[in-house]
């Protein structure tokens, strides 16, 4: 899978629907997400973001590829996501794995929210 088409498959996993999110998440994915009960595997990682209203707009920042092995793609970045008003931003990382020719499925998958400190003003 070549750069431009890994950025376009994690992208449609934030805005898809829920059967598309199904049809690309492995039955052994494992998550960490920001939410109870936190560590998520299987089924119940797919159900938890495939139950969860998708994203209308998604801009994806810093990514890295990695290719450790041939069939193994893992991914890191910045994503900031929005729906109706509300707006979400996150540190990612996401592990696919071929099965086939042209068939991938998230084998992992990772979001730390993104911390926005208010900026130190200097005191000297």
């Amino acid at each position: 899978m070549d750069d431009d088409r890994v950025w376009s498959f994690e992208k449609s996993l934030w805005t898809g629907g829920a059967d598309h999110y199904r049809e690309l998440v492995d039955d052994e994915c494992l998550m960490a997400l920001p939410q109870p009960p936190y560590v998520f595997g299987g089924a119940q990682a797919i159900e938890a973001v495939a139950d969860t209203p998708r994203w209308s707009d998604v801009e994806i920042e810093d990514g890295r590829i990695a290719r450790p092995q041939e069939g193994l793609i893992v991914i890191a970045y910045t994503v900031k996501a929005t729906r109706d008003q509300e707006t979400y931003e996150a540190h990612c990382t996401s592990t696919y794995r071929r099965l086939a020719h042209e068939e991938w499925r998230v084998v992992q998958h990772q979001q730390t929210p993104r911390i926005l400190a208010p900026a130190v003003e200097d005191a000297g």
